[in-house]
């Protein structure tokens, strides 16, 4: 690729977005993972640090993924562990899972192990795709249209007989089943639009309406990206 032809500018730039869209992302998934929003920036600044002095690389592209952090809630069962054990204890065994699959994943592309994605069925990659983007939709979707998330969506549902009956049954007879609790929230969420909350929704609607169509309205001297 050769010397790469760095400008102030667009560093500038490039950096202020990244900041921009970071930090909320910090704090939401936090969030999603069960615990307090602050400890997700607490966090941030050491491993980016890290990685500028460690590597060689003059690009850099870092970021958070909301789909590790709800792997991780239903991999540790994270609620019913905050309510046993307290955050601080939660936070260690987050901690203690996030270093192992970091292990695991050094490990598997030490052996060559990304190869074997090259022969999986395309059905296969689609549905992992799709199901991610269910997954993401599922965990954001409260967030963008409740005052207090999911929680709030949680206490909704648990004063609904029929809803809450629901979630118990889901409870009860497939406690592996933790993403159906999720989903009845979710649903919920969509046939109940009288409850959203207004601020919220608007924010939600706009953000995502911009995402998709502001390209088109963004000034045309503005750097690529």
């Amino acid at each position: 690729m050769g010397k790469p032809q760095f400008n102030p500018v667009r560093d500038l730039i490039s950096g202020a977005i990244m900041a921009a869209t970071s930090v909320p992302q910090l704090i939401a998934y936090a969030e999603t993972v069960g615990y307090a929003g602050y400890r997700g920036l607490a966090t941030a600044g050491p491993p980016l640090m890290a990685w500028g002095l460690v590597t060689g690389s003059p690009y850099m592209n870092a970021g958070v993924t909301s789909i590790t952090a709800l792997m991780a809630k239903s991999d540790l069962n994270g609620e019913a562990y905050l309510q046993e054990h307290g955050e601080e204890a939660y936070v260690e065994l987050v901690a203690a899972y996030s270093l192992y699959c970091g292990l695991a994943s050094l490990f598997l592309a030490v052996v060559g192990f990304g190869k074997l994605a090259s022969y999986v069925p395309k059905p296969v990659r689609t549905g992992f795709k799709w199901g991610c983007a269910v997954g993401v939709l599922v965990s954001a979707l409260p967030n963008g249209l409740f005052d207090k998330g999911s929680k709030q969506v949680k206490a909704l549902v648990a004063s609904s007989p029929a809803w809450n009956d629901i979630v118990v049954q889901l409870k009860e007879k497939v406690p592996q089943a933790t993403g159906a609790v999720n989903v009845t929230g979710f649903i919920y969420s969509l046939v109940h639009p009288w409850e959203w909350s207004v601020v919220p929704t608007i924010m939600f609607v706009a953000g995502t309406w911009f995402v998709m169509n502001g390209k088109a309205l963004l000034p045309k001297a503005l750097p690529p990206g």
